[in-house]
């Protein structure tokens, strides 16, 4: 290292997912992207919050794709808001460009759900995000957060864990 890179202030380690194989990256859920003009910032480079707009997406596409509307879950009185999220940005993305989206249900401790992502060009051959999200359930009446998760959403990840292994 040069002392020129030593001086530099160094990002702290994230729990964010570094760097994924192609093996890694299977059976996972692919949601595809187009960078168009309000994704990006004045210099046409995708603007970070985009792509948390992108995961969410993708998650509720997710869900979708194996018959599970996110209204029906609302109906069921659980709420999953976001409590952490680690991201790490190893490559912008600019405006026209496009990318795929990759999430996959991680585990389920409790009432945490852990979700994985990585946004990558179409051919794999490029990274540009990798993330980490958990979701915790929530009473939508009561504003808490459960004791468990319901036995309704249950069966829910269940579906989801069938699918994509």
């Amino acid at each position: 290292m040069s002392e020129e890179t030593l001086n530099q202030p160094q990002l702290p380690p994230t729990s964010a997912l570094d760097k994924l194989s192609n093996q890694e990256l299977e059976n996972w859920f692919e949601y595809p992207v187009r960078v168009q003009p309000h994704h990006t910032d004045y210099a046409g480079i995708v603007w970070h919050g985009t792509y948390i707009a992108w995961m969410e997406e993708a998650r509720v596409e997710c869900l979708r794709a194996i018959g599970v509307d996110y209204a029906e879950l609302v109906v069921l009185g659980c709420d999953l808001p976001v409590v952490e999220l680690s991201v790490r940005y190893h490559r912008s993305l600019q405006l026209g460009m496009a990318a795929v989206v990759r999430t996959r249900m991680a585990e389920v401790t409790g009432i945490r759900i852990n979700w994985d992502y990585a946004i990558e060009s179409l051919d794999r051959q490029e990274l540009y995000v990798t993330a980490k999200v958990t979701l915790v359930a929530v009473d939508r009446e009561r504003g808490k957060a459960l004791r468990q998760l319901p036995a309704k959403v249950q069966d829910v990840l269940a579906r989801l864990s069938a699918s994509i292994k």
